[in-house]
Formats: C-alpha cells, structure tokens, sequence
C-alpha cells in the first residue's frame, strides 16, 4: 500500500471508506513525504508525527466499526495561525510559545468530520505578505520552481498541497492570503463568505477582513474540506446561511454574464498587469466564452476602496502586536504598521467599517448586470525568494501591490472569490485568475470553476518531483 500523491480529498475519503487503504498507512507515507521534503520546500512549522499516528490508528477503529463521516482518517493540514490544542500558535512570529488548551473552531469541525490534522505549515508574520519567509522557520519554497515563493500568507499549506504531502488544507485570507499562493503554486483556493468558516476564538480577525479558506488541487476537492470545516461557533458575529459547496461541484452553471476586470482597482501606488499573465487570464476568458457564456470587459465600481482597507489591516495588526509575548522580536515593519493602525484604530476605523454598506450597494449593482467577474489574482509571477524580506516598509508595500493589487477588495466586502489555475509563464511558473461573487455566491462560482476544470484538467500537472525533495532550504 504505497501513497499516491495524486490521490485527492474525495477519492482519498472515500478509499479509506471502501476500506481499500487505512488511515495509518495514509498518514505514515504524508508523513515520510513531509519528513524528505522539510529540507526543500520548507512548508511545515509543526509536524504532528506522534500524535497524528494515534489519531489515524482511532480512525481505523472508527472505520472498522462502521462509522462514516466526511474525511474520516484523511490526513489534511492547518496554517500555523489556526489554534490545535496541544500546539503553540506562533503565526510567524518568532519566540517560544505556549500550547494552546482547544481546538479553534476551524479545527475542531475538521476533527468533527473525521480528518487527522498532521501539522500547522509555515506562514510570514501575522500573515501580512505575498511570501512566507521570515527569522523564525526560513524559507518556504515553491514546489514548481524553489527559488521562488510559493506566496503568502498560507504558503506553507499551498507548498504542501501542491508538492502531495497532504490532499488539501487549510489557509486564511485577509487581503489574498489564500487566493495568491494557491494562483502561484496551480491550486484551487478559495476565500470563502465573511463567517462560512468560522475564525474563533477570534469573532473576527483582522477587523473582518481576513477569513478561514481552503486549498486543493481539484474543485471538489477544495468544496469538501469548505464543507467539511464550515459553519460557526455560538459567538460568532457573521453567521452566513449554509450552503452545500460539494454538491455545487457538479452542477451546471448556466450561461453566465461574466465581467473581464483587467484594471487593478484603486491603490495608491502604481500596478501593471504584466502582459504574459494578462494573456493566460484572456485565454480562460477566451474558454469561457467557448463554454457558452457571455463574456466582456467590464470593471467593478471600486472607487477608493483602498481608503476603507487600511484602517481596517492595521487596526488587526496592532491588536495582534499588542498580544504578541515577545514584541521586541517582530518584523520593523510589522511595528510601523502597528503604530499606523493605533492612529488609524478610532475615527478613521469606525468610518471604514460603516464604508462597508455603501460598497455593497455600490458594487453590488454591478451584479445587476454579471453573475460573475474574472479577474487576474496576481500581476505577475511569484517573486524570487528573498525579494522583499529585507525591503523597508514603504517598498514593501511598493513591491506588494505591483505584484499583488487585485485581491484584497474581496476582503473589504467580505465575498467569496475562488482561484482557478490559470496557466504558466516564463520558465514554469504558474499564474492564476480569480472568480469573484456577491454575498454566498459559493454555489455559483465553484459550478463555474469546476466546468473550467473539466475543460481544462489542471489537476493533471505536477510540480517536478526533484525539486520537492532536492532542494536545499534557505
């Protein structure tokens, strides 16, 4: 019984369902494959080896008594900012810290469904950038070419993902956390509905701009564990009603009316859209409009969306630095942010969140005339490793939204968006595109992601196994 790296979520549930394989086998060979690639790729910050075991062994007990739930005894991974009990959650950040006593709900839901959590992958410091590099673990690498980032915030899971270690895993996404590495590693990512996964004990994280998503290479598979892990805690304040993400895989969407958005929306600095990725998101727009449905280019009415984001990112960061137990050892640039967001937390934050309705009205009538907008997720490739890890403040911001202007309004409105796999350029490295909803459009736009996935068979592209195992860490 040997792993087989290209088996996904679904066929992997409902294998050790069939009793065709078990879980402990399963998670000893995600394991073994974790262990050689640590050194590489770089993707784990805790690896739950021990722990992990006597979890596959209780589902093989479970199975063979009969049980069946959703991803009983699949090994699946969280990012490092999600609470196991008996974990620390360090979020980047360096220092000792201590384990935390429960689950989060993520997590605990996860559990509920049957899964064996076998480690929290790496992410840059409090998640605030387009890399996951930092003092505190290294380098996480792109499993398609390993002198560039997989991208950030959720880089170690998309690293993960992409490489087999796990069939799927769990990210968040506060500004295109989860959209950006999935686009550059050639994974299915989705940010979900403010609340469908739900962020406690945190309410809401990052003043409500960053939510719990999934990462997967197959549409399925990313709705199952969406499935699997949403739904809310008693306290929570969003509390979206519930959809049926897997059952959305296989429907048909329809003909839909979908806006090609090229422009970067609002920023303060400059963006471009470089035009080998402007190619490959014409070239899915291209498909679509071979599928059926009408297509034009058309932008969202953004205006200066970009005044109500930071205040909001700030404020989230300055309550994160006024928690961290060792602040003298964080990024420069992770203070100067959060002294921006003290004097940004009171008038200009409570403006920004009251912003919130007037965007939805806005940008919401352009749903009036599209069910869904395409849009590039990134603007260009990912960087190499090392490009902005010792840039100051200011030219990281610059070297963020060049490469990155298209995400983070999503996160302002709290709408789902999914990231398709978009091709490659220069020398392999893999762009992505963006489908973007209104409120609980989940259905509508994992039924348009999956019909490109039959169409194109993005799954079926694998990272060079050499440059898994081979290549040496920073």
């Amino acid at each position: 019984m040997t792993y087989d790296r290209s088996a996904g979520l679904v066929e992997t549930a409902r294998a050790l369902a069939d009793g065709t394989i078990t879980s402990r086998a399963l998670v000893e060979q995600s394991l073994a494959r974790i262990e050689a690639s640590q050194g590489s790729l770089n993707a784990f910050r805790i690896v739950r080896a021990r722990a992990a075991l006597a979890e596959a062994a209780a589902a093989d007990a479970q199975l063979a008594a009969g049980v069946r739930k959703p991803l009983l005894g699949v090994p699946v991974a969280v990012k490092d900012d999600m609470d196991v009990a008996g974990e620390p959650t360090a979020f980047g950040c360096r220092g000792e810290f201590p384990a935390v006593a429960r689950d989060g709900e993520a997590v605990r839901r996860l559990r509920a469904a049957g899964a064996v959590i076998v480690g929290k992958t790496n992410t840059c410091e409090f998640g605030q950038w387009p890399f996951t590099e930092g003092p505190a673990f290294g380098a996480t690498r792109n499993p398609w070419n390993p002198d560039h980032t997989p991208g950030g915030s959720s880089g170690g899971s998309a690293a993960a993902v992409a490489a087999g270690l796990v069939p799927a895993a769990l990210g968040s996404d506060g500004a295109g956390s989860v959209r950006i590495p999935a686009s550059w590693t050639h994974l299915v990512g989705i940010k979900p509905q403010r609340g469908r996964i739900s962020t406690w004990p945190r309410g809401e994280s990052f003043q409500g701009i960053t939510v719990n998503g999934t990462l997967a290479r197959t549409v399925a598979d990313a709705a199952l564990l969406l499935d699997a892990a949403a739904g809310n805690h008693p306290l929570d304040p969003h509390r979206p009603p519930a959809v049926d993400a897997s059952a959305a895989v296989g429907r048909d969407p329809g003909r839909l009316r979908v806006a090609l958005a090229l422009k970067p929306p609002f920023t303060a600095l400059p963006a471009r859209l470089q035009p080998e990725v402007r190619a490959r998101v014409v070239e899915l727009a291209e498909r679509l409009s071979a599928l059926g449905h009408t297509v034009e280019e058309a932008d969202p009415p953004y205006g200066q969306i970009g005044l109500t984001f930071i205040p909001r990112a700030t404020a989230g960061i300055a309550e994160r630095v006024r928690e961290a137990p060792f602040p003298a050892l964080l990024d420069r640039r992770t203070r100067d942010a959060a002294r921006l967001g003290g004097l940004l937390g009171g008038v200009p934050l409570r403006a920004a969140r009251r912003a919130e309705a007037v965007l939805h009205r806005r940008i919401g009538g352009f749903f009036t005339s599209y069910d869904v907008v395409l849009a590039p997720t990134t603007a260009a490739p990912p960087p190499h490793i090392g490009a902005m890890l010792e840039l100051s403040g200011p030219a990281t911001d610059r070297a963020m939204i060049a490469a990155c202007p298209y995400a983070w309004p999503w996160n302002v409105l709290g709408w789902p968006g999914v990231n398709v796999p978009a091709g490659f350029v220069g020398e392999g490295l893999p762009v992505g595109a963006q489908l973007l909803g209104p409120a609980n459009s989940e259905p509508l736009l994992l039924s348009l992601a999956a019909q490109l996935e039959a169409e194109l068979r993005w799954h079926e592209a694998w990272p060079p196994e050499q440059a898994v195992v081979d290549s040496p860490a920073a």
